[in-house]
């Protein structure tokens, strides 16, 4: 029998103790559980940053060329007078686009003529992504190389001299149209040269030592003859009736290189002389002032 006034403490069951153990233990492995979560979740890389691109300007497109306009010529024309009216600018650039229209004589056009106004369309090219062969390629040493700089060949050309003297192209001279005279007969708008009166059959000279590279039928010009003189410089002596010297020929000042006379676009027996700064037509300077800086009396 139990004793009296006393009290056991009820005990507790197995299942209760281990539940409560169970318990716990679940409160105390919670806490660590918990901070290895969190720590595995710090731990978890970010995901990557997607690199920023970079975005290209896209090129501005170009701009739409005006479709070249089409001109006829008409009565007393001439191509300095067309571009200047239409502000072509140079009347260079509106015989070479239509160079195939007018042919090799730009100071001769016709009426009836259709000359294209304006730049012709050209193809763009296509721009390289990689870099330029000049970038690519090393600089270029000019001692390197087997030419001499531009600059030394040009003064070693002038250098020759003009020891051989220059003169008048004819015996006698007597000046008909002077040089730049103003007329819209002539394509460039101006006489290119100085006219010497001279009859049919007179002989004509050279005005100094040189090489005739072009002798033969020049279009308006008739008959002429282009020497290229020792300090680069070029005659021309046109409208002849007869040569008496051919391309690739050596002259000697005052050599005969033919006749005078009247062949080609004029309106009687005279001289045409030029002297240009190459052998073809637009490259002209005052003739007589040449002459008289080499030593020619006139």
């Amino acid at each position: 029998m139990p004793a009296k006034g006393k009290h056991r403490r009820p005990k507790s069951s197995p299942v209760t103790r281990g539940m409560v153990a169970a318990g716990t233990g679940g409160a105390a492995l919670a806490i660590p559980l918990l901070g290895a979560t969190g720590a595995h979740a710090a731990a978890k890389p970010a995901a990557p940053v997607a690199a920023p691109q970079t975005v290209r300007a896209a090129a501005p497109a170009a701009a739409p060329q005006a479709a070249p306009a089409t001109y006829e010529v008409k009565s007393g024309d001439c191509l300095s007078r067309i571009a200047e009216d239409h502000r072509l600018g140079d009347w260079h650039r509106l015989y070479r686009d239509n160079r195939d229209v007018v042919g090799a004589d730009p100071s001769l056009i016709r009426p009836g003529m259709k000359l294209t106004l304006g730049a012709k369309p050209r193809a763009a090219a296509p721009q390289d992504t990689a870099r330029t062969s000049a970038e690519r390629a090393p600089a270029t040493d000019p001692s390197a190389s087997g030419a001499a700089p531009a600059e030394a060949a040009t003064t070693a050309t002038t250098g020759q001299g003009t020891a051989s003297g220059f003169r008048a192209p004819l015996d006698s001279v007597s000046i008909g149209t002077p040089y730049r005279m103003a007329g819209s007969m002539w394509s460039s708008g101006y006489h290119t040269g100085v006219d010497f009166a001279a009859e049919t059959g007179t002989p004509v000279k050279a005005v100094g030592a040189g090489t005739v590279v072009s002798a033969g039928w020049g279009g308006a010009y008739g008959n002429q003859v282009v020497v290229r003189h020792a300090d680069g410089m070029y005659s021309q002596y046109a409208h002849l009736s007869q040569l008496a010297v051919a391309e690739g020929q050596s002259v000697t000042e005052g050599q005969q290189l033919g006749l005078s006379g009247a062949t080609g676009n004029v309106t009687g027996p005279h001289l045409h002389f030029e002297i240009r700064t190459t052998p073809d037509y637009g490259s002209d300077v005052d003739p007589l002032a040449y002459l008289r800086q080499q030593g020619a009396s006139l």
